[in-house]
């Protein structure tokens, strides 16, 4: 199956894909161990494509995921390497038979999906493994885990006629269960066992005086100013208090967890990436498979609770070839963590906090979506004649079946309302507001 590196704006691979252009098409089972941010998406998505058939109408390909985030993406990159080939992300927050039905209607070569979904589309007679060749488990590390061992058993039970695995994961996982079928297998060791975190990311301590870092937080970020700001903490309260008091205090910040609605994820992610909010707040979630081409800094309010979560963490910035900056928030009865290879430069705080800096764009919402036929097209073309906006004054815009989302300039976001305000987009009339 033909693809296009061009449409992701690529014009060479890396040797670690170019590696596993090689190996794919040779060997059985191959495990892939690389950085965050190396791509190793496109490093199996690569070969896969070349072992499809574009006229066949049957799954061939399961690529096993341990977040709906991930799903999407993986999906996303998918589409953009070729129009030919056809899939089908699948997990949950949406209904399944909405899935279920698309099966039908595709034929898909690959589906995508979390293992509790997977599992409930095999059970259901929805998914039929029966001509299933390939079998992809990416963040194999999160997907092998004590939470997902029995969804993930039961599933490759089901594997029969799988004759390639391949296993990815940004940390050297201590082991592999027997029943994922690796018996024997090609490992592809891409991480370098001396450098924790790239020297391309720049690691400082700051202290906080007292034990609610609060006010420190607070501080660091005005100092950071318009710069994006990825905030990791250990637990879902804290991610909405910390949330809370920043947003009481002038900062543009969205928070993120797993016990969040999907369309509230969705739009929180959609905000920060499109630069609406200059602040992430966040679990370990979003140390994995999201697509945040660019975060400036990563800032531990919490201490990762091992090194494998620091490593992840981490790996949210700097990818690539970029830079990035990583921050750990001390309390005062708090020490650098144990597997740092050496201890950091001190961070000091200026004299002088200025006030939290408001981002460049504001996200606005836009009640019509896919299943009313409007695309990016539609509503560039709306925001430019209508809103009266000039190119450069329209960010990112992402459409969903049935709402769409695009960034525009703040400057000019109370007056662009005004003037759609009870306009029709595609003869349609919908509702527009600010996204919060």
């Amino acid at each position: 199956m033909e693809y296009s590196l061009s449409r992701l704006g690529i014009v060479d691979l890396n040797s670690m894909q170019q590696d596993m252009l090689r190996y794919v098409r040779r060997e059985q089972s191959i495990v892939l161990l690389s950085a965050t941010g190396s791509g190793k998406t496109l490093a199996y998505l690569l070969p896969l494509l070349e072992l499809l058939d574009a006229q066949e109408q049957v799954v061939r390909a399961l690529v096993l995921v341990p977040s709906r985030e991930l799903a999407q993406q993986t999906q996303a990159v998918l589409k953009q390497l070729t129009p030919e080939v056809r899939s089908v992300a699948c997990y949950g927050g949406r209904p399944a038979m909405d899935e279920h039905r698309t099966m039908r209607e595709l034929h898909p070569h690959i589906i995508i999906g979390t293992p509790g979904r997977i599992l409930d589309h095999i059970g259901k007679g929805n998914l039929s493994t029966a001509h299933v060749e390939t079998l992809v488990i990416d963040e194999f590390d999160k997907c092998l885990e004590l939470g997902f061992r029995q969804q993930m058993s039961a599933i490759l039970g089901e594997l029969n006629g799988v004759r390639r695995r391949i296993l990815l994961s940004a940390t050297d996982s201590p082991g592999i269960p027997a029943f994922a079928g690796m018996e024997n297998y090609r490992r592809l060791d891409y991480l370098d066992k001396d450098e924790q975190v790239p020297d391309r990311i720049d690691v400082s301590i700051v202290h906080s005086p007292e034990k609610d870092k609060l006010q420190t937080l607070l501080g660091l970020l005005c100092v950071l100013g318009q710069q994006s700001s990825l905030v990791f903490v250990n637990y879902r309260e804290s991610v909405e208090r910390v949330g809370d008091y920043l947003r009481q205090n002038g900062v543009s910040v969205d928070a993120f967890h797993g016990g969040m609605e999907q369309r509230d994820r969705e739009r929180a992610l959609f905000r920060f990436v499109n630069g609406s909010c200059n602040v992430f707040v966040s679990t370990d979630l979003a140390s994995r498979g999201l697509d945040i081409p660019h975060v400036d800094n990563i800032i531990h309010y919490h201490l990762p609770l091992n090194e494998e979560s620091y490593i992840h963490r981490n790996g949210r910035t700097a990818r690539w070839d970029a830079q990035g900056c990583a921050y750990l928030i001390l309390g005062p009865a708090e020490q650098t963590p144990p597997y740092l290879a050496a201890e950091p430069d001190v961070f000091v705080m200026p004299q002088h906090i200025p006030q939290p800096a408001q981002p460049k764009w504001v996200t606005l919402y836009i009640g019509k979506g896919k299943k009313d036929k409007v695309n990016k097209v539609d509503i560039v073309g709306f925001l430019s004649k209508v809103g009266q906006l000039e190119q450069a004054e329209i960010g990112r815009i992402e459409v969903h079946p049935n709402w769409a989302y695009a960034s525009v300039d703040r400057k000019r976001a109370n007056d662009v309302l005004q003037r759609v305000k009870g306009q029709k987009i595609k003869g349609l009339k919908t509702i527009f507001s600010i996204a919060k």
